[in-house]
């Protein structure tokens, strides 16, 4: 940069004498930091380079700039190579320069203003310094990146034909990475494809309709989606992903009846589907509650599954990943009825202690335990039905079984107090009470358990005293 030229500009546009020093200080102030010399430069260049934001163009115009100003690392999979933090070397893809690597002019300075820096109409006519090397034609050098594995593009996929199998399967991998518009586009075009090739294999076609009604549906549009699987139920009356689908759609628009048909078709063909269950008690709810008592009457006609497409569907092999998910599915629905009957059991226990049905009680939480061994409510509460039935020992023991369970359990500490008291064993139940307190200072009842227990304590040692 020539200081006198940044003079002659600034002096040219303003020659306000009151202004001088102020235009002095600021070309001062450019003067520094756009010297060579600067190490200000050096940093901002660099930063530059590393940056995450710098596209391979830009990093190739600083490199081709300032040769001297080469990143610490590697581009190589960008198409630009450096090697060390001196002069180095800048490749592009497929073994070519970015412009035509030559040494430079002598003189030309090191802002790349020289000459032969932009000339012969290249972009990028001088890249490296003298001391670049050429590339080989081999390609580039240095660490590459690893390569893609795209072997599951041509992966057969029923009867289409090589180059329409990779278009689906490029769907396929597009769907699973979330990219649904662009999987969208592929399914499309293979479905172009089966038509300009008069392919009219309906499991090839379904599929693919399928496929496509899949991204519909994870783009929200219910519509189209409602359409292809339509077409694809043409093509396959009881394909169970295009039902399935289809219902989903149907529900998306409240279109409750003939969702609720497609999800009850759904369920003669796999009674497993987990989602077709629950969307089938949902929208019978709704239905309930739009049409009344007749509900039923309204639906439109839900078609009989026949029996061979029903065996044919239960015999048909089924992959690692179906196994595994309806595992899951069975795990959860089990954990799910047993929660279920547990409260159930544990309510009806609780009405009944209300009650005074003691005895009952105690086989409702019995029960209870068996589903869930480690809740720690349970003992305690059975032990009340087994303090009432005069059951001290049992009741000692679950209590005991509580404190394991919870060691500071105020209640399990109480009541095993109380059937240490039925046991006549005063001394233990008077300290199972001071624990109660130490825990609670506010519990009355054991205050006065407490002094009971004493009193009986006391008079107990006087028997034996005089007995003795």
């Amino acid at each position: 940069m020539n200081f006198s030229l940044l003079v002659m500009i600034f002096f040219k546009y303003n020659i306000s004498c009151t202004i001088i020093l102020k235009k002095i200080n600021l070309l001062l102030l450019l003067f520094f930091i756009l010297s060579r010399r600067n190490p200000l430069r050096g940093v901002a260049l660099h930063a530059a380079l590393n940056s995450p934001r710098t596209s391979p163009t830009q990093r190739c115009v600083i490199q081709g700039v300032y040769p001297n100003r080469n990143p610490p690392s590697r581009w190589s999979c960008c198409g630009f190579e450096s090697s060390g933090r001196g002069r180095g070397r800048t490749h592009c893809r497929g073994g070519t320069a970015m412009g035509n690597a030559q040494q430079k002019p002598p003189g030309s300075g090191g802002g790349g203003s020289g000459p032969g820096a932009m000339g012969n109409g290249s972009r990028f006519k001088e890249v490296a310094n003298e001391n670049a090397e050429r590339i080989s034609p081999g390609g580039l050098e240095g660490p590459q990146c690893p390569a893609v594995d795209q072997s599951y593009l041509d992966a057969p996929a029923g009867g289409l034909p090589p180059h329409l199998a990779r278009i689906k399967n490029e769907g396929n991998y597009l769907f699973k990475q979330g990219q649904f518009g662009d999987a969208l586009d592929k399914y499309t075009k293979a479905i172009d494809g089966c038509a300009q090739a008069g392919i009219s294999n309906p499991e090839d076609l379904c599929v693919l309709y399928t496929n496509r009604a899949a991204c519909y549906l994870k783009d929200g549009n219910s519509a189209d989606c409602i359409e292809d699987c339509t077409k694809a139920l043409q093509l396959q009356p009881y394909h169970l992903k295009a039902l399935l689908r289809r219902a989903m759609a149907y529900e998306s628009l409240e279109r409750y009846r003939r969702a609720y048909a497609d999800y009850k078709t759904v369920l003669q063909m796999d009674t497993g589907v987990q989602a077709a269950h629950d969307s089938v008690h949902r929208i019978t709810r709704m239905l309930i509650e739009q049409d009344g008592p007749e509900w039923r009457e309204k639906l439109p006609e839900i078609p009989a599954v026949p029996l061979s497409v029903q065996r044919e569907h239960r015999e048909k092999p089924v992959s690692v990943q179906q196994a595994r998910a309806r595992a899951a599915r069975a795990l959860c629905e089990e954990a799910r009825r047993k929660e279920y009957r547990f409260n159930a059991l544990k309510h009806e226990g609780n009405q009944l202690v209300k009650k005074n049905h003691f005895q009952d009680a105690l086989h409702k939480y019995s029960e209870c335990l068996a589903l869930k061994p480690d809740e720690c409510g349970l003992y305690t509460n059975r032990a009340i039905c087994l303090l009432e039935l005069n059951r001290f020992q049992e009741a000692k023991q679950d209590c005991d079984a509580a404190l394991h369970l919870e060691p500071g359990n105020k209640k399990a500490f109480y009541r095993r107090a109380l059937a240490h008291k039925g046991l006549k064993n005063y001394l233990l139940a008077s300290g199972d009470l001071e624990e109660v307190l130490r825990l609670d200072p506010n519990v009355g009842e054991a205050e006065r358990e407490l002094l009971e227990v004493t009193a009986l304590l006391r008079r107990s040692l006087m028997d034996d005293t005089a007995h003795t």
